[in-house]
């Protein structure tokens, strides 16, 4: 047994001031217990960092560690407490886990990297032998800790984004303030009004650095263009071209499930007007050459999007972009589409954000990435109940944060 134990000691690494002094196994159960002891003279008061003198002893404590081959390890140990010179008993400070955890540093980065890796709770607990609400906690608690170290004043803070997203069935929203130039999602706070968005520019920003943004890419959302005009007045509103190309889509849909019911032909195609044509499968291609050859309206409102679309890069003089955009929009208006009209009448009544989209080089790949990987974190977990563990989901794979204890 002393050869295992020194083994246990070479390896695991608690420090100098700790020393492996039994270990247990219980084949049945495929558990081994190290008993762990403080073997340095010296205590410290916790509190002040001042040496102290030795109290006693908390009672035997257990912590969840590292899986040694196939079996779940446990650390079990009495923790030394002191008195200060204060009176006041405490128990030392230990350098391999939280004080209030009853698992080891070594095991939560563990549990960090498997999350990142499987993107999935329940399916980290499983393959760490544990229950789900402590990979839970491990996640929300790696996300608080990465947000108070994260240090925003180092980011050039000239443009940011913001954008909403549904968490549950219904009409349930949070609002995304996220960076495209790092690409990082830098808050979430529940609900789509204009306070959630005061709120989370307030919150995440210095007066001095609000004053500093120069850009804000967002939606055609009237509360966020209320919000960014009280928080950031200098700002320029950009709405980028994945949302405005989503609302055209949408006008696609619409008139496709309108015409599929005298049109049998279009049963089917929706993915094949909707994906990007490098996309398609061979079968959506050969429907969507049909459809695009066809009279049909929602063949029309397919070419009206790829008009659109078009629009981008072409000037960047704010005169000519009016230009192209009045060309596009009397050209689309007089297809006499009704679902589409209204977009259009939207677009204009918005037309100074969309000309800064038309006329800036923002680039929209960040906005269109990060849509789709917030949709796989839903669909992954099956949807959300409670806006905390959303945020923390979103925040913890999309954050940019340094999830990890400093310790280790």
């Amino acid at each position: 047994m002393n050869l295992t134990k020194d083994f246990f000691n070479l390896v695991l690494d608690f420090g100098e001031d700790w020393v492996v002094k039994d270990v247990e196994v219980d084949h049945k159960q495929l558990r081994v217990y190290l008993y762990l002891e403080y073997c340095c003279g010296y205590y410290e008061d916790p509190q002040t960092n001042e040496q102290a003198v030795l109290y006693d002893h908390t009672e035997l404590r257990e912590w969840r560690h590292l899986d040694i081959l196939q079996y779940q390890t446990y650390v079990r140990c009495r923790i030394p407490r002191v008195k200060g010179k204060d009176g006041i008993v405490r128990q030392i400070a230990i350098s391999w886990a939280h004080k209030y955890d009853r698992h080891t540093y070594l095991f939560e980065i563990k549990a960090i990297d498997l999350l990142m890796a499987t993107k999935n709770q329940t399916k980290t607990a499983e393959l760490l032998g544990c229950g789900f609400r402590l990979i839970n906690r491990i996640m929300h608690r790696s996300v608080e800790r990465g947000l108070s170290n994260r240090d925003l004043s180092k980011l050039p803070i000239e443009h940011i984004s913001i954008d909403e997203k549904s968490f549950q069935r219904g009409h349930s929203y949070v609002t995304v303030l996220s960076h495209p130039r790092s690409g990082a999602v830098i808050n979430v706070s529940l609900g789509r009004d204009s306070q959630s968005a005061r709120n989370i520019l307030r919150s995440a920003f210095t007066p001095e650095q609000l004053d500093n943004i120069r850009t804000i890419s967002m939606d055609m959302w009237q509360p966020y263009l209320n919000a960014a005009e009280e928080c950031c007045a200098q700002a320029e509103i950009v709405h980028d071209k994945f949302h405005l190309v989503s609302y055209l889509n949408k006008g696609i849909d619409q008139v496709r499930r309108r015409e599929v019911k005298q049109n049998p032909a279009l049963k089917g195609s929706r993915y094949s007007l909707l994906k990007n044509e490098v996309n398609m499968t061979v079968n959506q291609r050969e429907l969507f050459e049909q459809i695009k050859a066809s009279n049909f309206q929602v063949s029309q409102v397919w070419h009206i999007r790829e008009n659109f679309k078009e629009l981008f890069g072409r000037t960047h003089n704010e005169k000519d972009a009016l230009e192209l955009l009045k060309n596009w929009a009397t050209d689309s208006f007089r297809k006499g589409i009704s679902e589409v009209n209204k977009i259009i009448l939207m677009f204009l009544n918005h037309a100074t954000g969309l000309i800064n989209a038309l006329i800036s080089n923002l680039n929209n790949a960040m906005a269109e990435r990060l849509n789709g990987e917030i949709q796989e974190i839903k669909f992954i977990a099956k949807g959300y109940r409670r806006f905390e563990n959303f945020r923390s989901a979103i925040l913890f794979f999309h954050g940019g944060l340094s999830l990890y204890p400093r310790k280790w």
